[in-house]
């Protein structure tokens, strides 16, 4: 009878403990606090033009948008991530949704001071509904602009990294036959310092 009465009170606790994860999973309210902002003092931003499978016009603040990055395993460009929300594009659809990019920038047309047409690989993720877009290649985008400032605040740890540039032919989804162009993409975000190139 002990037993039986141990094993029902497991039972019970087990039943509240998950019902407890799923309501904070479903309710913004009651959930853990999601990291947001993306430079400490303010002034990250993207802007981003969406066509095809994905339409939108973005345009996130600092406060609105994650950001990390740093030098990419073989030392010989920098990977920046950014992700923040997809607004809806229509009235029935649900609330907005997270996409992430993930930018490596190559630096081999790198000269001293402002870089110029460095080859770009993009990729887009729609975060939790497994759709990927990648261009497969750095020969389909490019950075135009790239700007590194050292932030002090961060004990010289990070820098600020300043990104302007296109693409001309569009990102293919990894899983299907959809395509996404971002004509034209300009951000500031946060990197973590590396050697220089």
């Amino acid at each position: 009878m002990q037993k039986s009465l141990c094993l029902l009170a497991l039972i019970t606790v087990t039943a509240c403990a998950s019902d407890s994860h799923d309501d904070a999973a479903t309710d913004p309210a009651t959930a853990a606090p999601t990291p947001s902002g993306c430079i400490a003092g303010g002034g990250g931003f993207l802007q981003a033009r969406l066509r095809g499978a994905l339409e939108a016009d973005l345009a996130w603040s600092n406060e609105a948008m994650l950001c990390e990055g740093g030098a990419r395993p073989d030392g010989k460009g920098l990977r920046v991530t950014l992700a923040g929300p997809l607004p809806a594009s229509g009235a029935g659809d649900a609330a907005p949704r997270q996409l992430r990019f993930i930018f490596g920038i190559d630096y081999k047309d790198q000269a001293a001071g402002t870089a110029q047409a460095l080859p770009t690989n993009v990729t887009l993720i729609l975060e939790g509904e497994g759709h990927m877009f990648a261009t497969r290649g750095n020969d389909r985008c490019a950075v135009e602009t790239l700007e590194r400032v050292p932030l002090p605040a961060d004990g010289g740890r990070f820098e600020r990294v300043h990104v302007r540039g296109y693409c001309t032919e569009p990102a293919a989804e990894l899983a299907g036959d959809a395509r996404v162009l971002m004509p034209t993409f300009e951000f500031t975000g946060r990197v973590a310092v590396g050697e220089a190139p």
